[in-house]
């Protein structure tokens, strides 16, 4: 049945069209049990479907938000989206996904359209050291969590930031490779002048020093000053990566990629190079991604609980939209080593170098160097976690 409206529902059910708007807004706390099922019931014997452009006339909002990923070329964002679109769905919203290459302007371009459009609250992950291009529409109204940065000193006061401890994979991943014995160590990344990329070199480094190295005799490529991000071609970024870092006289053995895409390419580069990944190499990625058990050697990585991350985003964007202003919030999540055959005891200088795998062939999942604790830890806004 087309066309029918809120008052045939309402006539249908025996109600008021504002008692059928509450159920359609999930306003039912104080609405008897058999009211909510002869409403429910009518609704989907009309089939009716709200008229999306008249609740917005009405409300000045639609149940739905907007998500900005740096790109979905890179698996890890695709998976948030699945993660943040089923939790959406369940709560009655919907979630346009737009890439953002990590463009101020792009983002405060699609920021303008979805405001424009009656949506209300957004995810923003590109992990920019600064917002203040977002900022006038902050002041219009729009919600924001920042997902993957954690609170930088002038972020707006009602924001949530939402990020994996990435300092702390970093370590884990470099001390893995210390662990096996790896002196020389490359970290392996696109620019690193985003905060959370900031913050895995960090990491890095804190591990090479806590393990006796010079953080300032270890590699970072292609270097600090690069401006490009190699969101698209991160894998590709890790191959070329792989073979120029292999065929200098003193090669490094250990690689920390900055991501799961950039360490497959890392270990094709390898290949590439005479090496074998797991043999020759070790190298760690960073998201676990689901290539990362497929690859082959699988790939050893830091894990980011994306079915949490997503449940706390929703969570903290839901609030802001519904509530009146919320204190912004910094949240912290722990990571953990997943160790499968992509790393393996450095090879003896001039000794045919270790079979792939023979460290450990099963995959097993190391935590976060802590006491047992929350997996969650909330500071105030522009703090970080203890332990």
């Amino acid at each position: 049945m087309s066309g029918v409206t809120i008052h045939q529902v309402a006539e249908a059910a025996g109600v008021s069209a504002s008692t059928v708007s509450n159920v359609l807004n999930g306003r039912t706390d104080r609405m008897q049990a058999a009211t909510l099922a002869r409403v429910e019931q009518v609704i989907e014997q009309l089939n009716y479907r709200p008229n999306r452009a008249a609740r917005m006339l009405r409300t000045g909002r639609i149940k739905v938000i907007g998500l900005i990923v740096p790109s979905v070329a890179n698996p890890f964002w695709g998976a948030l989206a699945r993660e943040l679109e089923a939790i959406a769905l369940a709560e009655g919203y919907h979630v346009l996904l737009c890439n953002s290459e990590r463009d101020p302007a792009r983002e405060l371009k699609y920021g303008e359209e979805l405001l424009a459009d009656g949506v209300s609250g957004v995810v923003l992950c590109s992990s920019l050291p600064s917002l203040d291009h977002m900022t006038p529409l902050l002041s219009r109204g729009l919600k924001m969590v920042a997902f993957d940065r954690t609170a930088q000193a002038g972020d707006p006061s009602s924001l949530a930031s939402i990020s994996v401890d990435n300092a702390m994979g970093a370590e884990l991943a470099t001390r893995h490779l210390i662990e096996l014995g790896h002196r020389k160590l490359a970290f392996v990344s696109g620019s690193v002048h985003s905060v959370n990329r900031r913050e895995r070199l960090r990491g890095f480094r804190a591990a090479l020093e806590a393990g006796g190295l010079d953080p300032a005799g270890a590699i970072v490529w292609p270097g600090a000053d690069t401006t490009e991000f190699g969101d698209k071609d991160a894998a590709e970024l890790g191959r070329n990566a792989a073979r120029e870092l292999l065929n200098r006289p003193d090669p490094p053995t250990g690689f920390v990629a900055i991501n799961d895409m950039c360490a497959i390419g890392i270990c094709r580069g390898a290949k590439d190079a005479g090496r074998g990944a797991g043999r020759d190499v070790s190298v760690v990625g960073f998201d676990d991604i689901l290539l990362a058990d497929l690859f082959e050697p699988p790939l050893t990585t830091v894990r980011q609980p994306l079915p949490e991350m997503a449940a706390e985003t929703f969570q903290q964007l839901r609030a802001r939209i519904d509530s009146a202003p919320v204190a912004g919030r910094s949240l912290l999540i722990r990571p953990r080593l997943v160790v499968r055959e992509s790393t393996a005891p450095a090879p003896v200088p001039g000794g045919a170098g270790i079979q792939a795998g023979s460290a450990d062939p099963s995959a097993s999942t190391v935590p976060s160097p802590s006491t047992p604790s929350p997996a969650l830890a909330a500071t105030g806004a522009g703090g970080r976690a203890a332990g």
